[in-house]
């Protein structure tokens, strides 16, 4: 498609920069596109492995065609391309929806460039995948090679929001730094300030990898340098550094001046700015993340009269496209106890979900640890997506909160979805039944009863026209079936946002403050469920240690009467239950009644009661093996990537699975920092070394044949894969156009496991790259095998999926 070089800004670069003695060796030209085609209601993508996206198929079967005005895709798909023009502002625009836009570059040379498309969900970049800036942040710059001659760019989009801008950069720097999407802490008055961590973007323009990289930060004539990570060829990551600003005594904006150096030469430089607050102000606290090493922030409104031991801790989470530090300055400061917002890893994130949700618990174990509030005073709270996010924190987590306070929040991603789609609703297969359970999780209907445990504030404007009323009212009429203790109130016109009251609500406060999470001494009743042990397994003194479905759900109802030494109730799919003890006596006879079986039981010095279940009968026994499935680790494909995961990607291919292998790691690397403010390790597999990565997630793109890393590490794996072959125990399916993800658990680990990206060939491979396993909630079982016809046919391209038994094994395969 046509484009435009803005020639005369490179001419006056190049004069301005002669006149400041400046080098014009990297004088930009920046080039857009003045018309394209497109593509409208052409795929549909939601929260789960199945998908439907045609133009996919064509690009895995290499099939695909230069398009043209007016050509359609195929004889069975009724739509065509047609031709699209940017509005004034340069941006694609329109009422189009879940389509793809067409565009193309004329390169006289071959050389490499930065390409930003704001708007797209992801990208193919002459065949490749790439990342997309999915919200219209503008600030992804993706380094890519142009080939001499004509470059396509094929951009998916689910729909145009404020419209979709594409630019090229050419004669760029080849190591370069942004700072737009800067992750910064606050100067906080009055602590200590000398090893402060920050985090900016490093782009590789090269096609070689940068190893000897230093930041180096400079604030008030303090200076400290930093070692940076490895960065691929021609990739983007975004790196942490340590900043010094011990001298800062003043409050106000400070300048830190970043220099890049590879070896000992600046390549690139830039200045930041960071603010200087009291510690009686909102500010801003940064951390390194347990899930990836990542540099994240939370918000901080602290408490008025200081932060005195024994108060209480208001986690609050905030809406989609809200930054944490926002949603903390929307209230006011509270003298009896102090607030804390996370960031769901962005500000749409994860919706609270997977990633968000650890992130979540991450900064709420930080503000524990600095605050030092009183356990019996810990509240929840959020608006909009965290007011899902409240309903989904409150239900995982019960147990755990004095009370919960939801504001304008939808339940449940099934009823409500969102940029990524909804989770499917009545399957109509068992086989998708069997995938979408792995979303299961995300479903606080069926959790409900969880809630409890604590009390339950139901906060939202009557003329919300954005998450509507109805949400609260069916909550109100769920709990009503048997909360003893909730609170409901309707803002009478109130819109989806109404000032600071949507969420800093008096009564709202006031009922905080009577509640107090009571004592696992005096709850005798519980009633608890989860669907996934290892996000979810305890309430107080009952635990859920293994399913016996997994990824169903799971539910225990007990009572216990201290007097009569009685335990009673009735569970649904557990295999084995766990009670805590120590309120009992040593030596007291505890008679137990579980789903109609009577058992007794003499307290000994075990602190935690094991029960068994098998052929419908509970037995004590023995804490269950860490090795297995239970609450270290249970399964689903996404599982791998909570612990710092390492993208080893094959080289020991022909040179197009090699290529495949390597872009697809960086796509995911791409996407992972796109979606989650994250940062990833990528290496090959001749630089694996299993001992240098002992405490990681391994994340393997490629197969036996193609990845040296596999036979170290998956050797020993029910499901293994080759050129032209998947075996799953007897079960062979000797295809060469089939893909797969899959996990299994690190046998010298008992809590790390390995997620597989594999294929018997390229066409199951690139199906592969259409994925949206970083979506939250969306479910992706231990493993799935697909055909490369996915995109067409859907559920009939499904070879296999499900979950391991609990010894990780395919006999209990369900």
């Amino acid at each position: 498609m046509k484009f435009v070089s803005n020639h005369y800004l490179k001419v006056y670069f190049l004069i301005s920069w002669v006149l400041l003695g400046m080098s014009p060796a990297y004088a930009q030209d920046s080039t857009t596109f003045t018309s394209g085609l497109y593509l409208e209601n052409i795929h549909r993508y939601g929260r789960e492995v199945i998908f439907t996206d045609p133009v996919a198929f064509q690009l895995a079967e290499g099939t695909f065609q230069k398009p043209e005005e007016g050509q359609g895709i195929s004889a069975d798909v009724d739509a065509v391309w047609k031709t699209i023009q940017p509005a004034e502002d340069g941006k694609f625009k329109g009422r189009i929806r879940s389509g793809y836009l067409y565009l193309t570059y004329d390169s006289d040379k071959k050389q490499n460039a930065l390409l930003k498309v704001s708007g797209s969900s992801m990208m193919y970049v002459n065949g490749v995948p790439r990342a997309g800036d999915i919200y219209g942040d503008g600030w992804l710059y993706l380094p890519i090679a142009l080939e001499k001659g004509e470059n396509e760019i094929l951009a998916r989009f689910n729909g145009l929001w404020s419209g979709i801008a594409a630019e090229l950069l050419l004669d760029q720097k080849p190591v370069l730094l942004k700072v737009a999407d800067a992750t910064l802490p606050d100067i906080v008055l009055g602590e200590d300030n000398s090893a402060l961590m920050g985090a900016v973007v490093v782009i590789n323009n090269t096609s070689k990898p940068i190893s000897n990289a230093t930041m180096q930060a400079i604030v008030d004539e303090k200076t400290v340098s930093t070692a940076l990570p490895t960065i691929p060829p021609m990739s983007i990551r975004k790196v942490g550094f340590e900043i010094n600003a011990g001298n800062i005594s003043e409050t106000g904006e400070h300048t830190c001046s970043l220099n890049l150096f590879l070896g000992n030469k600046v390549v690139d430089n830039r200045t930041i700015s960071l603010d200087a607050r009291e510690g009686t102000e909102h500010y801003k606290q940064t951390f390194i993340s347990e899930i990836d090493g990542s540099v994240q922030y939370y918000g901080v409104a602290p408490q008025t009269d200081g932060e005195s031991p024994g108060s209480a801790l208001f986690l609050s989470v905030h809406g989609a496209g809200v930054e944490a530090i926002g949603q903390a300055r929307a209230y006011q400061q509270k003298d009896w106890g102090t607030l804390v917002a996370p960031t769901n890893r962005r500000p749409r994130g994860f919706n609270w979900e997977d990633w968000g949700r650890i992130d979540a618990m991450e900064v709420l174990d930080l503000a524990v640890e600095k605050f030092k509030p009183d356990p019996s005073r810990i509240y929840l709270t959020g608006h909009s997506m965290g007011g899902h996010g409240t309903w989904y924190l409150g239900a995982t987590f019960a147990g755990k909160w004095a009370a919960i306070a939801p504001c304008a929040g939808y339940p449940t991603l099934m009823g409500y979805g969102s940029a990524d789609g909804k989770i499917p609703e009545n399957p109509e297969s068992e086989l998708e039944k069997t995938l979408l359970r792995a979303s299961n999780p995300s479903n606080t209907i069926e959790l409900a009863k969880n809630y409890a445990s604590g009390g339950v504030y139901i906060h939202h404007g009557d003329n919300d026209r954005v998450v509507s009323v109805n949400y609260a009212r069916q909550m109100r009429g769920i709990l009503a079936a048997f909360h003893p203790d909730f609170s409901y109130y309707e803002y009478p016109g109130g819109s989806h946002w109404f000032g600071s009251e949507s969420v800093d609500w008096p009564p709202l406060f006031d009922y905080f403050k009577w509640h107090e999470r009571s004592p696992d001494s005096l709850t005798h009743s519980i009633d608890f469920a989860t669907a996934n042990t290892a996000v979810s397994s305890n309430n107080k003194w009952l635990h859920i240690l293994q399913q016996e479905q997994s990824l169903a759900y799971s539910r225990a109802n007990l009572q216990r009467d201290m007097e009569g030494l009685k335990i009673s109730g009735q569970t649904e799919n557990i295999a084995v239950l766990g009670i805590d003890t120590g309120d009992f006596q040593l030596g007291d006879s505890i008679s137990l009644d579980l789903d109609g079986k009577e058992l007794v039981w003499i307290k000994d010095q075990t602190p935690t009661l094991y029960l068994h279940k098998s052929n419908e009968a509970w037995t004590p026994g023995q804490k269950p093996d860490p090795s297995a499935k239970g609450i270290h680790r249970n399964g689903t494909f996404k599982e791998p990537f909570n612990h710092r995961m390492i993208f080893v990607y094959g080289t020991a291919g022909n040179k197009a699975e090699n290529e495949w292998a390597y872009n697809k790691a960086r796509f995911d690397a791409e996407s992972w920092y796109y979606r989650g403010n994250g940062a990833v390790d990528l290496i090959s597999d001749r630089e694996f070394d299993l001992e240098e990565y002992a405490d990681r997630g391994i994340i393997i793109y490629g197969n036996s044949d193609t990845n040296r890393a596999w036979k170290t590490l998956l050797s020993e794996s029910p499901i293994q894969v080759s050129r032209n072959e998947i075996s799953m125990g007897e079960e062979v399916f000797p295809q060469d156009n089939l893909g797969t993800y899959f996990m299994v658990p690190r046998s010298d680990n008992d809590i790390l496991s390995i997620a597989v990206v594999s294929g018997t060939g390229l066409k199951g491979l690139h199906t592969a790259n259409a994925n949206q396993y970083f979506a939250g909630g969306s479910g992706f079982p231990d493993f799935v095998i697909f055909s490369s016809e996915l995109p067409v046919k859907g559920i009939d391209a499904i070879k296999a999926a499900g979950f391991y038994g609990n010894d990780w094994s395919l006999h209990g395969r369900e």
